[in-house]
This record gives C-alpha cells, sequence and structure tokens, in this order.
C-alpha cells in the first residue's frame, strides 16, 4: 500500500491510495479522494475482505502518518495482519509499489486531463482495470495480474 497525491486540472490536490499484490500484481483498488486518512483505508481494506474473502498476511507500508492512525492499527491487529514498515527514507523497502506507482504516474495520471475527482476517479478506474485484465507483466511471464489471481 502507498500513497500518490497528484492535482486537477484546476490546480486542486487530490490523493490515491494504491494496494497492490506483490506476487499477483494485481491492483485491489486504487482509492482517490481530496483527504484520506486512516478510517479510508480500513473502508477500503473491508471491501477488498468482502470481494475475495481474505485478507493479506502481510502488508507493506511507508512511515507516513496515514498507516500509523490507530484506526488502521486497530483494524489490522483484529483482522490478524501484520503491518511492515519500511525503513524512513528507503522506497526500496516496498520495490513493488513504487514500480506499481510509478506506472500508475506514467501511464495514467501524467496522460489524463482530470476535470474533476469524480473523471479522475473513472480514468483511474478504467486504467486500474486495464492493468489488472488486459496488460501483460514480463514478471509473470506474460500473463496478466488476473491470470495469475486465478490460475
Amino acid at each position: 500500500m502507498d500513497f500518490m497525491s497528484d492535482q486537477l486540472f484546476d490546480g486542486k490536490r487530490f490523493r490515491a491510495l494504491t494496494i497492490v499484490d506483490n506476487y499477483s500484481r494485481i491492483c485491489h483498488a486504487i482509492e482517490v479522494g481530496q483527504s484520506l486518512k486512516g478510517i479510508d483505508e480500513v473502508k477500503v481494506m473491508n471491501q477488498i475482505k468482502h470481494q475475495n474473502g481474505r485478507l493479506p498476511e502481510r502488508i507493506q507500508v511507508d512511515n507516513g502518518s496515514e498507516f500509523i492512525s490507530k484506526e488502521f492499527d486497530i483494524w489490522a491487529y483484529e483482522n490478524h495482519v501484520t503491518l511492515d514498515y519500511s525503513r524512513p527514507g528507503r522506497p526500496t523497502d516496498n520495490p513493488f509499489i513504487e514500480s506499481f506507482n510509478g506506472s500508475f504516474r506514467d501511464e495514467c495520471l501524467d496522460t489524463n486531463w482530470l476535470l474533476s475527482l469524480e473523471d479522475a476517479k473513472a480514468k483511474i478506474e478504467f486504467w486500474r482495470r486495464d492493468y489488472n485484465e488486459y496488460r501483460p507483466h514480463s514478471s509473470l511471464q506474460g500473463l496478466t495480474p488476473n491470470q495469475v489471481e486465478s490460475g
């Protein structure tokens, strides 16, 4: 999990919470909002749990204030999920999300004119589905993340 920031065409800032499985490379969610907090992480993780019927045993995160919130910590404890914090200033501790975020920025955020928060959500969700369903990955021997997840 990681956070990214960007802006709409009018300069209004927004944030995106990206959640990617390190094994299958599937992007489970990209939550977009003006301000995202620990309670938003809990909401998204509960949606993922409901959709998939399971949760990861461990989640790699950085030491940002969003990931050390009381709400997220309680959720992790109650769901038996270990929060694996990277060392401060060491993005290489979580290389898969950093690589994903680079692709997300290059292929989606930097190539789209985002007119509103709703427009950003729609374009980002379209890109996320394309990433999971149609794009083969060399690290997955030419399979898509969905093919790995279902296989």
